[in-house]
This record gives structure tokens, C-alpha cells and sequence, in this order.
């Protein structure tokens, strides 16, 4: 096998005991033998735990930007490209995957000064208040950039508080009732494309 099929693998196969088990429940020999290497192997490509959960933090990330850059775009411009980051999450959370947020969940379980795995999150969940700017910007006329940034942070909290209200409930009323919101913050947006 080679070298980057085993990094992959042992990427994926943490990732995956990450978001079921938790991140401080999993531990090293439990990611060896789900992956079926040697743990020399494991410490021949990453040099801790951490570095790993970054990695699959990453993962996750990248997968996810993927799939809901794709599901939105294949929306109609407009207010429904920009509500179908919802529709994108209750898909997920009718999924035998859904757990809750993967980045929530490890930040809840790390120390207040791991600040290498804390970054890594800020990171990605402003990448994502990003891609829902950019749908905002996209997809409304006439607003201002101002208005774009404080619209595309209350979209993402709306999204965020979904994904944990939904986890926690084991129910998808959160995700449609947040969705709900974000329909009248954008019809307080006079200047909508045509949906």
C-alpha cells in the first residue's frame, strides 16, 4: 500500500472514531487496530494525536465544503440557493452518520489552551461564515457590505445552533425552524433576486 493510502486511511479511520466515539474516548491502539497498521506505522506519519485529529479535522472540512458547495449551487439563484444550506443539513442529519457538529464536539472535549486544535476550528467555521457570504453577496441585490457580513454571521449561527439543537433533540425541528428564521431575515432584504 502506499505511502499516502496509508496516511489516508488512517486519516479517515480517525475521523470516523472521532466524530462517534469522541476525541478523548479514542485512543491510539483503537485507531491502529481499526485501521489494521502497526502503531510505528501511525507515528511514521503523524507525531501525536493532536496532529492527527487536526488531520481529520481537515477531512472533514474539505468533504463537507464539497458536498454543500455542490448542493447549493445546484439551487436556483436566490433566496433558495441561499436557504438550501439548510436543506443540505437536514439531509444530513437523515443520515445514520449524523452525531452533531464534528468541530463543536472536539472543541467541547479539548483543554481551554490546546490552542493548535481551537485555531484549526476558528478556521474552518470562518471559512464557512465565508462560503455563506459569498452566497449572500451571490444571490441578494443592492446590499451593503456591512449588511452582508452581519447577515451571513446570523445565517451561520442560525446553521450552527440547528446542527447542536438537532443533535441534542434527536430531531429535525431545529434545522426547519432555523431555516424558517433565516427566510424572514432575508425577506427583511427588499431587493431579492428572482427565485
Amino acid at each position: 500500500m502506499k505511502h499516502s493510502e496509508i496516511k489516508n486511511r488512517i486519516i479517515e479511520t480517525a475521523s470516523s472514531l472521532f466524530y462517534k466515539n469522541g476525541y478523548n474516548v479514542t485512543g491510539i491502539n483503537e485507531i491502529v487496530s481499526e485501521a489494521g497498521i502497526a502503531k510505528s506505522t501511525l507515528y511514521a506519519h503523524f507525531r501525536s494525536k493532536e496532529d492527527i485529529c487536526i488531520a481529520s479535522l481537515r477531512f472533514k472540512d474539505t468533504n463537507f465544503n464539497k458536498n454543500i458547495e455542490e448542493f447549493t449551487s445546484s439551487k436556483p439563484e436566490g433566496k433558495s440557493q441561499v436557504l438550501a444550506v439548510f436543506d443540505f443539513l437536514e439531509l444530513f442529519y437523515h443520515t445514520e452518520d449524523f452525531n452533531g457538529c464534528w468541530s463543536i464536539k472536539t472543541v467541547s472535549e479539548i483543554s481551554g489552551d490546546n490552542v493548535k486544535i481551537r485555531s484549526e476550528i476558528q478556521e474552518q467555521k470562518n471559512k464557512f461564515i465565508q462560503f455563506i457570504s459569498n452566497l449572500v453577496t451571490n444571490n441578494l441585490d443592492s446590499i451593503k457590505e456591512g449588511e452582508i457580513n452581519s447577515l451571513s454571521r446570523k445565517i451561520y449561527l442560525l446553521y450552527e445552533g440547528a446542527v447542536v439543537e438537532s443533535s441534542l433533540h434527536q430531531a429535525d425541528w431545529p434545522i426547519k425552524e432555523a431555516k424558517d428564521l433565516c427566510s424572514i431575515l432575508l425577506k427583511k432584504i427588499t431587493s431579492i433576486k428572482t427565485d
